[in-house]
């Protein structure tokens, strides 16, 4: 499959792109196209780490529920232990870097519309701040919550293999259930504090600082076909570039020039591995008409060339 960017990728076409084996699918439910769930140790042999950076144009979550793994969710980072699910909006640039041989969980994604059938999304992101875009994306239970939740995934799996169309039902009740239990647990965890994505660096909260950063860093994973400045996004964000830098700065104690840059690097990377486009073509397209500067970026980046890179397997 070639790509001209981070694809964004339907349900019909994700198999292809983290698989190892081409057509190589994990269970389906033919009868159903807005829901999909499997284990997370039927199918880890058959991917390939780091996955490609890719976009989903479904709402995904991971329970790991024995082991660990790494995911990247746009720019940032998390390690994601046993009992905790990790939630991945839609359109949202990710990859999964590692499981741990040993994982075991289950994989679940659905089309919003499975959900909105009698609720607003705005609603359904106010209640459920974990499916924002950017919102929280790890939520860790006790043993007494997951003790509650683990059978309600594991009645979705079930109900899953059915494979009948009125199943859907059943699935927007189970999900909705299983939201409202990790909402609870997390008001009970919160006790009224602030919850942070966990890149933000103690004694950093500043929630202006923070809000605008968020806002940046999802307007990075849209538009940096069309921006590659940072003044372009400051534009956009109705505020001067120094105030953008300084609030970057303070959130997550890079420049807002560095976050630039990381991203444009995501889609770099696609294009390197993913298409035939020659080196200055692709530099071309981020505005770097100088192929040597885009030789010496992408060097100062990863300590490889664009040429050794696209080699690599």
């Amino acid at each position: 499959m070639k790509v001209d960017s981070v694809p964004t990728l339907t349900p019909n076409t994700l198999g292809d792109h983290i698989f190892k084996t081409t057509g190589w699918q994990s269970i389906q439910n033919i009868a159903v196209n807005n829901f999909h769930i499997n284990r997370l140790e039927d199918v880890r042999e058959a991917l390939k780490f780091p996955t490609a950076p890719h976009r989903k144009t479904v709402i995904d979550f991971i329970l790991v529920t024995h082991g660990s793994m790494i995911r990247r969710l746009g720019l940032d980072r998390y390690e994601v232990p046993a009992n905790t699910f990790v939630f991945l909006a839609a359109h949202q640039i990710s990859l999964d870097e590692w499981m741990s041989d040993d994982i075991r969980g289950y994989y679940c994604h659905f089309d919003i519309s499975l959900l909105t059938k009698y609720w607003q999304k705005q609603d359904l992101e106010q209640d459920f701040p974990f499916l924002k875009f950017l919102g929280n994306p790890l939520v860790t239970v006790d043993n007494e919550v997951f003790a509650n939740v683990l059978p309600l995934v594991k009645r979705l799996e079930v109900e899953f293999r059915k494979s009948r169309a009125e199943s859907t039902d059943l699935f927007r009740l189970y999900l909705l259930t299983l939201f409202t239990e990790l909402k609870a647990s997390l008001q009970l965890a919160s006790d009224g504090k602030t919850s942070l994505p966990e890149n933000i660096p103690p004694g950093r909260l500043d929630n202006a600082a923070l809000r605008i950063t968020q806002l940046y860093k999802k307007a990075l994973t849209q538009q940096i076909h069309e921006k590659q400045s940072v003044a372009e996004y400051a534009e956009l964000l109705h505020i001067s570039p120094n105030h953008l830098n300084k609030c970057v700065k303070k959130a997550t104690g890079k420049s807002a020039r560095n976050l630039l840059d990381d991203i444009l690097l995501l889609e770099v990377k696609v294009l390197l591995a993913r298409t035939d486009l020659s080196i200055s073509e692709i530099a071309y397209r981020f505005g770097i008409e100088v192929p040597g500067n885009f030789a010496r970026f992408f060097r100062a980046k990863t300590g490889k060339t664009p040429t050794e890179y696209r080699l690599m397997d």
